[in-house]
């Protein structure tokens, strides 16, 4: 009796199976091509949502594989899970973080399994582990001794509900991404780390990156955003000191008629104090400063500002130059001071216009003469000097340098490079993440904790309350401490480190999560690292991989590893959508992996998720694609059952070769999937066609009749479903797995080496026909040697010269010479 595809029972079966076996379980073998295979580690939120499935989905496809190529592959998991979400919803629940988190973390980790993924759960980490987070503490003292981490006071994104600070893509459009209240600018002592010191290397190995899509590489480049220039000083009128500026114009400097100031810019303080109108300005600096920055300095936002009552000297002709605080300036740009060349530069211009202030033409195109009272724009392109003084009637180009020089002969300027990237802020005023491990002592200022006395361990009994902000300062036990330096009383610092930071570093701890010696056990990690593919969503292009990367080099610098970057290949995955719209709760458009899961098992709801759609693309969710994917696995499994008796009487037949036309063509479709499917995973990651070739291979065995003994060698047919099961194996492991044992196959899936293809028999011999109609030579058309005399009429009819002369006509007789012509009598 045929038995019928039950994916609950299958799929619970071929998971235990695994799991007993250590399938997946992976060690270091120098005898062995390594193959690191890594998707970003989730948040612990308590469910997995479609985004997972199909993130997880592509890496399990890849990683299965290549194991089946024969590579020691690393396919780990683990969970994110530091951070402000667990803290909030543990305080809504009337829980403690801790307890949440582990909560989730085992509810998501059966979930995954239930997916059926290869992960070797043995190297799982958490990164609230104390025997995690106790590296990062190791890691960040090696920074503070190198002078790569340190304290200083900026102004930060505060969210006044959460009375925290938050990254700039948490504060996006002034509100916080949690509790969606005001966020504004506060001035706070913070940690830093000092990615600026690597800003032209992260710059320079993006070349390296080939593996990486262009896009992401983009975004990185921009975010560095190195720019060439000059620094250049204003010497302060009255008083002592400069405002200095970085330009990337400095053949513009003569038409300097102000200074505009960022609102964030340390003088503008001691530059209103004299003024008459200092309330008034220190009141606009404050609302700008609480602005949000997308919004502030957005395209068609209003230019704001307001004059200091200061004056600048022009360091050539030491005109008197008045200083303003700007809306548009931003402190992360050059040294957060602009030299306003309103002529030249559009936003200086739209800012003059707004306030009346001069405009000087010091740049006019080839044969223009350009007047600043009929200007309606700046002009910002290249041409010649004028009004410029020596350097009048020179290139443009040429002429920055030689302003460079006269400069550097004053003191008063050199040659520079800025970047837009700015040091890392990593404090949190929380209680949930790992503790910065630094003790602050009146004597001795901060002091780093003894590595002997790592971890610092967040106190497990805190009153975390219903009020935000951090219980930390709370907690005498935790704060109260002594001085390792002079054992003077003294406290502990109580913010917490970014959580960018757990995911800096994680995917270099999964080569060796036991290891308590040290970071990294060498050999391990020099073995696994560099991470040969990693997989993530798009909207961690900058921040996480640039991150990251630091991370990777600041290690290397230290001696804990050989790699300077950490990934060599990129995927990022497009989003799901549903309806039009990315799917969340608050659309109302979720899907729940797990009903999903309940209902059509998870090889449908895997292989759903890769055939709709390019993995670099968006998902649209579609019910009836989930339906048809379950149809296609009903029909593999109904075709296996109906073939199962060529395998099981195994030696009545002999082994024929495919001398008939259908047995060749039989071979030759296998051969032509092997090749396709092998080369849309390794080379494209186009796993729809893939899965659509394997679709039309079984669709061709399908069509043949279930009695093939006397018709076409049986040898053909198993060959075709050995290899379909194989190649299906990646996307559905579970129904493979199970009907290749079905097939008495022994051995499991992912042991057996992958198929390959006789390119022989890809090569398909082709013959030309002269085509007639009514006895005319009409065209010439070429089909391979073993084309189906259906095929090769079908072929003929079609073509556009022999349409023309049998347009209207009724075609009476179609005459066939093989290999030599196609006779049309049409009437």
């Amino acid at each position: 009796m045929e038995v019928s595809y039950d994916p609950r029972i299958i799929e619970a079966k071929w998971q235990k199976e695994w799991e007993q076996a250590e399938l997946f379980k992976v060690r270091e073998d120098p005898n062995r091509q390594k193959y690191y295979l890594l998707e970003m580690f989730p948040y612990p939120s308590g469910k997995i949502h479609m985004g997972h499935v199909r993130n997880y989905a592509i890496g399990d496809v890849v990683a299965r594989f290549k194991r089946m190529r024969g590579l020691n592959v690393l396919h780990p998991m683990g969970w994110d899970a530091f951070g402000l979400p667990a803290e909030a919803a543990a305080i809504q629940n009337n829980t403690h973080p801790a307890e949440w988190t582990c909560r989730n973390i085992e509810y998501m980790r059966s979930q995954l399994k239930k997916m059926g993924l290869s992960y070797d759960w043995s190297r799982e980490i958490y990164t609230s582990d104390p025997n995690y987070y106790k590296w990062e503490q190791w890691l960040f003292i090696k920074l503070f001794e190198r002078g790569l981490a340190y304290k200083k006071e900026a102004y930060v994104n505060w969210c006044k509900t959460c009375r925290t600070v938050l990254a700039n893509e948490q504060a996006e459009g002034g509100t916080c991404w949690r509790c969606e209240g005001e966020v504004t600018q506060k001035l706070l002592p913070q940690w830093f780390l000092k990615i600026t010191d690597y800003a032209e290397e992260l710059l320079d190995c993006l070349e390296d990156l080939k593996g990486w899509p262009e896009k992401v590489i983009l975004m990185q480049r921009n975010w560095i955003g190195k720019s060439r220039g000059a620094e250049i000083l204003f010497p302060l009128d009255g008083s002592e000191g400069a405002i200095q500026v970085f330009t990337t114009r400095q053949d513009t400097l003569y038409g300097v008629t102000f200074v505009s100031l960022a609102p964030e810019h340390p003088s503008v303080e001691e530059l209103v104090a004299n003024s008459p109108e200092r309330s008034k300005a220190m009141s606009f600096v404050q609302r700008i400063i609480n602005q949000d920055r997308v919004t502030r300095t957005g395209e068609g936002q209003k230019k704001e500002g307001i004059f200091t009552g200061a004056y600048c000297r022009h360091p050539l002709t030491e005109e008197l130059i008045p200083i303003y605080v700007a809306n548009f300036v931003l402190p992360e740009y050059g040294t957060g001071a602009v030299m306003a060349v309103p002529a030249h530069d559009q936003r200086d211009f739209e800012f003059a216009k707004e306030y009346g202030l001069p405009i000087k033409v010091v740049i006019t195109p080839e044969g223009e003469e350009l007047q600043p009272d009929q200007l309606t724009q700046a002009y910002e392109g290249d041409g010649t000097m004028v009004n410029s003084g020596p350097f009048s009637g020179m290139p443009n180009r040429e002429g920055m340098d030689k302003i460079v020089l006269k400069l550097e002969s004053l003191s008063l300027g050199k040659g520079a490079v800025s970047y837009r990237l700015r040091d890392w802020g990593i404090s949190r005023q929380r209680y949930w993440g790992a503790p910065i491990p630094i003790i602050y002592c009146p004597s001795c200022g901060p002091v780093p904790v003894p590595y002997q006395d790592l971890p610092v361990v967040l106190p497990a009994q805190v009153d975390l309350g219903a009020n935000a902000g951090s219980a930390l300062p709370e907690c005498p036990d935790f704060v109260n401490t002594s001085c390792p330096a002079c054992q003077q009383p003294a406290r502990r610092e109580t913010d917490t480190m970014d959580t960018f930071v757990e995911s800096s570093w994680y995917f270099a701890r999964y080569a060796c999560p036991d290891y308590s010696a040290g970071m990294f056990d060498a050999p391990r990690v020099d073995y696994w690292l560099p991470v040969d593919q990693y997989i993530g969503g798009v909207e961690h292009a900058v921040m996480h991989l640039l991150y990251a990367r630091f991370f990777t080099k600041v290690m290397r610098d230290l001696g804990l590893l050989k790699t300077a970057e950490p990934f060599t290949n990129l995927l990022t995955q497009g989003l799901v959508v549903k309806d039009g719209a990315k799917m969340s709760k608050s659309k109302g458009n979720v899907v729940d992996p797990d009903e999903l899961i309940e209902r059509y098992g998870a090889d449908t709801s895997r292989l759903f998720s890769l055939f709709a759609a390019p993995p670099e693309r968006d998902l649209e969710w579609s019910n009836r694609g989930v339906e048809g994917s379950y149809r296609f696995l009903n029909r593999v499994w109904r075709l296996v059952e109906r073939y199962r008796y060529l395998f099981e009487r195994e030696g009545d037949q002999e082994a024929l070769s495919p001398a008939e036309a259908e047995d060749l063509k039989l071979a030759r479709l296998t051969h032509a999937t092997i090749k396709k499917v092998t080369e849309d995973i390794e080379k494209r990651f186009h796993f729809n066609t893939a899965i659509s070739a394997i679709m039309e291979l079984t669709n061709y065995l399908g069509q043949l009749p279930e009695e093939i003994e006397d018709r076409r060698p049986a040898e053909a047919v198993k060959d075709a479903i050995t290899s379909m099961l194989l190649l299906l194996h990646p996307f559905a492991p579970h129904i493979s797995e199970e009907l290749w044992h079905r097939l008495g196959k022994e051995g499991f899936l992912l042991n057996q080496a992958w198929p390959g293809y006789d390119p022989q028999l890809l090569e398909v011999e082709e013959t030309t026909l002269v085509i007639q109609v009514n006895g005319k030579v009409r065209g010439h058309i070429t089909v391979s040697t073993d084309a189906k005399r259906a095929e090769v009429e079908a072929a003929a009819l079609a073509q556009e010269r022999v349409q023309v002369y049998t347009r209207g006509k009724k075609i009476e007789r179609v005459i066939v010479v093989p290999g030599k012509l196609v006779s049309i009598v049409a009437r």
